[in-house]
């Protein structure tokens, strides 16, 4: 673990003025197999690539002289109060970049006022993260089969959390089309420890010419009536996270599912998919008004948070940005990271003209393909 670690900085330098400065300077602060992990996509990064340009396809229409009187960036999730829609999104092995982690994190969403997102995979106990923020939700792999599963869930509600997110981009841990070009593994004593007392499956016996991936790990992965299923044993707000289709959206809001995550897992599972920006008002249009919409997946400036507002969505996640916020200055550099992009999303709606996020709408964008 003493060769992991690159000195952090405890003083931001003037320079560091976008989220493009943190992912321009993040790789002198980690190793290089672990730069690569987290910032490589899957197959040939198409969909990783796809996600940020998304965003420009779509220009802002200003609308000038609005009275800013009562301006806010101040929103409401399942009724919690926050003051602006901006989260962090469930990142595994934050350890892999700071001895603190996911502590690092959790302490500077808490210092302006975000949601944090804990994962499954994180390399700090879902227990020993709750008390540093507030505002939190737990996201949940399944683990195989209902009862390991409910036992993650049992212990995010005794800590506090006050939502549950379901990964179904990624339905099994380790599902995904990403080689590791670079030679990462997981270093000694960075591992998911909130499995620990989950016991591992075994390897399921597989007759000559059935498909590893196929035969031999999607029959552990949920289907809709393990949705249904969680939805009866919690009554925390249930979201899933990783929809595309308009269908599953749909589904999802028949079955009483609270909220989506539109995202793609910021390319890391599968190639050549739609990027959220792409599906987000087509799935705001089959939900309806009232179910809670995120995305994340590209999101790299606060006018790519306020293009996300415009086509339904009800704020945004940021991944790769926490972890290179995180690598290069910890806490402090998750904080600044979080106040670059607000303070961007301010400066945009002051001169688009939307006092509120209310009037953040369609109306303010124009496509340009």
């Amino acid at each position: 673990m003493s060769n992991l670690y690159r000195p952090k900085l405890t003083q931001l330098p003037p320079d560091m003025l976008t989220l493009a400065d943190y992912e321009r300077r993040a790789p002198e602060f980690m190793p290089h197999p672990i730069f690569e992990y987290i910032d490589g996509g899957c197959g040939d990064d198409l969909t990783r690539n796809s996600n940020s340009s998304a965003f420009d396809r779509w220009q802002i229409l200003p609308q000038s002289l609005q009275n800013f009187s009562r301006a806010t960036t101040a929103t409401r999730w399942f009724g919690q109060a926050l003051p602006h829609p901006i989260a962090l999104a469930p990142v595994a092995y934050q350890k892999l970049v700071h001895p603190q982690g996911e502590l690092a994190s959790a302490q500077a969403a808490d210092a302006l006022g975000a949601l944090y997102c804990t994962s499954t995979l994180s390399s700090v106990t879902l227990e020993e993260i709750a008390p540093q923020v507030q505002q939190r939700w737990f996201q949940l792999y399944w683990q195989g089969n209902r009862e390991q599963s409910l036992q993650l869930v049992r212990r995010a509600e005794a800590s506090g959390y006050q939502a549950i997110m379901v990964t179904v981009d990624v339905p099994v841990n380790g599902l995904r089309q990403r080689p590791q070009r670079a030679g990462f593994q997981l270093p000694a004593g960075v591992r998911a420890v909130n499995l620990d007392t989950i016991a591992t499956p075994g390897a399921q016996a597989l007759d000559p010419g059935q498909s590893v991936i196929l035969h031999g790990i999607m029959p552990a992965a949920p289907d809709w009536e393990d949705i249904r299923w969680l939805r009866q044993q919690t009554k925390l707000p249930l979201l899933l996270k990783g929809v595309l289709n308009p269908q599953d959206a749909a589904r999802a809001r028949d079955i009483g599912i609270d909220g989506l995550i539109v995202s793609n897992h910021g390319g890391r599972s599968l190639d050549g998919v739609a990027s959220p920006m792409q599906m987000l008002a087509a799935i705001r249009q089959q939900c309806g008004e009232e179910m809670l919409l995120l995305v994340d997946s590209g999101v790299r400036r606060g006018t790519d948070v306020f293009k996300a507002l415009a086509l339904g969505a009800n704020g945004v996640l940021i991944g790769r940005p926490l972890m290179y916020g995180l690598a290069i200055a910890g806490a402090l550099g998750v904080a600044h990271t979080l106040k670059l992009l607000l303070e961007e999303l301010e400066m945009t709606m002051a001169l688009a003209g939307c006092p509120t996020l209310e009037e953040i709408s369609a109306e303010r964008l124009i496509k340009t393909f």
